[in-house]
């Protein structure tokens, strides 16, 4: 007997007395709970989505399409990046004031060559503003995973309010669970059993959120 019809034997026993059942999917967890909590204006989950960033130690900018391109390279060169990766589907845009170096998104590319590169610069998929989280699903603006967890610096920008929703359900309906999601919640960190906090183990050591509103949309807004 192999170790798998042995575990699958176990399997099989401990679940000889369970009784069937055929409740469809949908309707086996109650879907009842609240989609979101209290009721906010667009402008109020923005200012939501910001503070909760900054809570988790993102740092969070504010944009017009119109001045994208120069905060990017701003923010390129106050960190000193000499070189930025960029996903495939990026908007050339948004890189057009800056003159950093930009390497693309290579399949053969190593973990040693992503580590050389200092900043990363992607859109996202989705923003949840009551959890202060970016989600990225591997579109080609974002590119692959692996490109948003090497180098220290990433530069994320959020489309508002478009890309924004209040909570975590309203985020899963817009999301594809087939696609490689990756959930953000400020830049990288743990702590160890005395709490002393290290940034930078699993991911980006530094996370920087523009949150970009279209010049109409701001000026609607003004």
């Amino acid at each position: 007997m192999s170790s798998r019809d042995l575990v699958l034997g176990r399997v099989r026993r401990a679940l000889a007395d369970t009784g069937r059942d055929d409740t469809p999917y949908e309707q086996a967890v109650p879907r009842d709970y609240l989609r979101e909590h209290g009721e906010r204006s667009v402008a109020q989950t923005v200012d939501l989505l910001a503070e909760n960033l900054a809570d988790y130690r993102a740092i969070v900018h504010r944009c017009t399409d119109g001045e994208l391109a120069d905060l990017v390279a701003r923010l390129l060169e106050e960190r000193g990046s000499a070189s930025v990766l960029v996903p495939p589907g990026l908007d050339d845009d948004w890189l057009a004031a800056s003159d950093v170096t930009r390497i693309a998104d290579q399949v053969e590319s190593s973990p040693h060559e992503l580590d050389q590169v200092e900043s990363v610069v992607t859109g996202c998929a989705v923003a949840i503003a009551e959890t202060g989280t970016i989600v990225l699903d591997g579109s080609p603006d974002q590119g692959r995973r692996r490109i948003t967890l090497v180098p220290d610096h990433h530069i994320c920008v959020v489309r508002v309010p478009g890309q924004v929703v209040s909570s975590v359900p309203e985020a899963l309906e817009r999301l594809d669970p087939a696609r490689p999601l990756t959930w953000i919640s400020g830049p990288s960190a743990t702590s160890d059993i005395e709490l002393d906090r290290v940034e930078g183990v699993h991911g980006p050591r530094t996370l920087e959120v523009v949150l970009v509103a279209s010049s109409a949309s701001s000026a609607a807004t003004s």
